[in-house]
């Protein structure tokens, strides 16, 4: 652990200045839109982390304020701010404002660090219409000011100060971003994430935001128990299969390996990996080491335990992995990233020492918790049965011509059109609004998909149920773009899916159906923004001869109010469905190009997604239950 007289200006090195930062952002911070935003306040965030983790802050305050700007405020050493000898000028002004100079690249001001590159702090200045960072050290309060990454004035001495610490406020530049307003709900999600990585490390969020006399939103982040609570936090609506975590934390050639792993009755796999805090939503070596390790111990111990009778092979990865929540937390000296935004670890001396601890402390755990070794392993041997039972229900229906032929579902009208990009797939809620919807449409470009059965929920059951479901073939078979290991997004046929359905509560579940059907089958499509919701009127308003349709009680009832102050007459109606508009009506209301109304559906956090979909669609009751009680207040019943 470094000495407090090791973080001086002699550890500061500089390479070169701020100018390309503001030419080229997306390259330092992955984009300029919200999560460019949100980037921007990371970058220094993980540096009042690194002093955490480093041993010297067990404090970090942040605030976001009432003029748009945001501030990180700690209790660790401070900036050092007496002349540098390289620049001649103070070392907060160097490290604020020269690109690559940071305490990171000298040996001993940091064992570990999140902030690999150091142009963490460089790019929030830049890229800020303004800052202000205040230091507090060496019996002093120092503070300077920048305009879009330029000092203001040098660094001067405002006060006294028996503290230390570092704060900075900045309020990010409108010219850059295309949005600047943060949201509240990240920055905790964020400020959570270091909390549980950092055990006792206490982290103070509030947002001024608010409306005269009330009272500001104020979150206090502290876990004790670091990542365990962190696995526990995200299995909150799940049922265990092992209680408690499995937890590890050793070190082995200078490399510190902390892991948490449990397992629910879930089938998706649940796994975070993070390099000295900074999390790498593509894993890197730390994963590839944890995946090998958690494979070999558990068939190590199975076959130990003669708990793989009637298989034929061992257990592979994806067996082993069904139903697993883990996090994976790595200190290394000095990490090697692909990319600025750290989304994957490179270093293969971390996969070599994850692995060693994760197998052997694993097999510990087996050996001492026969009970909880059985359960995981007999949920790995269920689903290494599913596998097989899927991949002969797919065989079969491949056979069928069901999945993989030309032979498209009997029930689909095509669109004459061969040109993906300008062809659409309505998926349509039953026959009678397929029929209107057949006749309504523009043949050249828009196919038309009637779902006449019950559509399966897909969350809930395995895949070799899922298969077998005749409204899941048609739609595959459809889409054209094979599933699992052979989905190819190229091979879509139409480039705008349309889910079509009544603007009521069945409408609504019909919907969700299938919107459970693509993310868990085929999220490729909606990442790619393939898919897309669409907005049939609730309400018919004529008023003479002429017809206005609205989506909503509220756009309705304002309308006719306002038809009424002016004299006229309004006749509202309100439709019960897609079945009772005539195709005419389809088209100019809900099919038309230049009078539709579509909402694309997209991913803005994957995390969060998962966990809504295993809410509300997964076989769990309670937290469904909980979720309806919480909201039922709010909700728009139609009866």
């Amino acid at each position: 652990m470094p000495k407090k007289s090791d973080y001086q200006a002699s550890n500061i090195q500089v390479l070169q200045g701020l100018e390309a930062v503001r030419k080229r952002p997306a390259m330092y911070i992955g984009s300029t839109d919200r999560n460019g935003l949100h980037h921007i306040f990371t970058e220094i965030l993980d540096n009042s982390v690194d002093e955490a983790i480093a041993g010297y802050c067990s404090r970090i305050w942040v605030t976001l304020h009432n003029d748009g700007s945001l501030s990180v405020r700690d209790n660790g050493r401070g900036i050092p701010v007496e002349i540098h000898a390289q620049t001649k000028v103070s070392t907060l002004e160097t490290v604020m404002t020269n690109l690559h100079a940071g305490g990171k690249f000298e040996e001993g001001a940091y064992k570990v660090s999140g902030g690999l590159h150091g142009v963490g702090m460089k790019c929030t200045n830049a890229l800020s219409e303004w800052m202000v960072t205040t230091v507090q050290r060496d019996g002093g309060m120092y503070q300077q000011e920048y305009k879009r990454g330029i000092p203001q004035y040098p660094v001067k001495k405002i006060s006294k100060s028996e503290l230390t610490g570092t704060e900075h406020r900045f309020l990010p530049d409108d010219e850059i971003f295309t949005e600047v307003e943060f949201d509240f709900k990240e920055i905790v999600k964020k400020c959570r994430q270091h909390a549980y990585l950092t055990a006792g490390l206490r982290i103070t969020v509030k947002d001024e935001r608010v409306e005269e006399g009330k009272e500001p939103k104020l979150f206090e982040l502290y876990f004790e128990d670091g990542i365990k609570s962190y696995v526990l936090f995200m299995n909150i609506d799940e049922k265990f299969v092992n209680e408690q975590p499995f937890y590890v934390k050793k070190e082995v050639d200078g490399i510190l390996v902390e892991s948490a792993i449990q397992y629910t009755n879930a089938m998706d796999e649940n796994v975070k990996c993070y390099t000295n805090n900074i999390i790498n939503p593509e894993g890197g070596t730390h994963l590839a080491g944890f995946r090998t390790a958690l494979t070999s111990a558990i068939n190590t111990y199975a076959q130990k335990a003669e708990l793989l009778k009637g298989l034929t092979t061992s257990l592979s990865g994806d067996d082993v992995r069904e139903g697993l929540t883990a996090v994976i937390s790595v200190k290394v000296a000095n990490p090697q990233f692909e990319g600025q935004t750290k989304i994957k670890l490179n270093n293969p001396e971390v996969k070599t020492a994850v692995a060693k601890i994760i197998r052997d402390e694993l097999l510990v755990y087996f050996e001492e918790h026969p009970k909880e070794a059985k359960a995981i392993i007999d949920k790995a041997v269920l689903a290494y049965k599913a596998k097989a039972a899927a991949k002969a229900a797919r065989d079969a229906v491949i056979r069928k011509s069901a999945l993989e032929s030309t032979t498209l579902p009997g029930k689909l009208a095509d669109c004459i059109s061969n040109n993906p990009a300008d062809s659409e797939l309505y998926i349509v809620e039953g026959d009678s609004a397929g029929g209107s919807a057949k006749q309504g449409r523009d043949r050249h470009t828009q196919a038309v998909l009637p779902l006449r059965g019950k559509i399966i929920n897909t969350h809930k059951y395995r895949v070799d149920r899922v298969l077998g479901n005749n409204e899941f073939k048609d739609i595959t078979t459809a889409l054209g773009v094979g599933i699992g290991d052979t989905l190819d997004v190229s091979k879509l046929r139409y480039h705008k899916v349309i889910i079509m359905s009544d603007a009521d509560v069945d409408g609504l579940h019909i919907t969700t159906l299938v919107l459970t059907l693509l993310y868990r089958f085929f999220k490729p499509l909606i990442e790619g923004g393939y898919i897309y919701v669409a907005q049939p009127p609730l309400h018919k308003v004529e008023i003479g001869k002429k017809k206005y349709y609205f989506l909503n009680d509220i756009e309705k009832d304002a309308f006719v109010k306002k038809a009424k102050a002016a004299g006229k007459a309004p006749v509202a109606n309100r439709f019960k469905g897609l079945g009772e508009m005539n195709p005419e009506q389809l088209w100019e209301t809900t099919m038309s190009p230049e009078t539709r109304a579509l909402k694309q559906v997209n991913i803005e956090d994957g995390e969060e997604a998962e966990k809504v979909f295993e809410m509300l669609m997964g076989a769990e009751v309670p937290p469904r239950r909980r979720f309806i009680q919480k909201y039922a207040r709010r909700a728009n019943l139609d009866i």
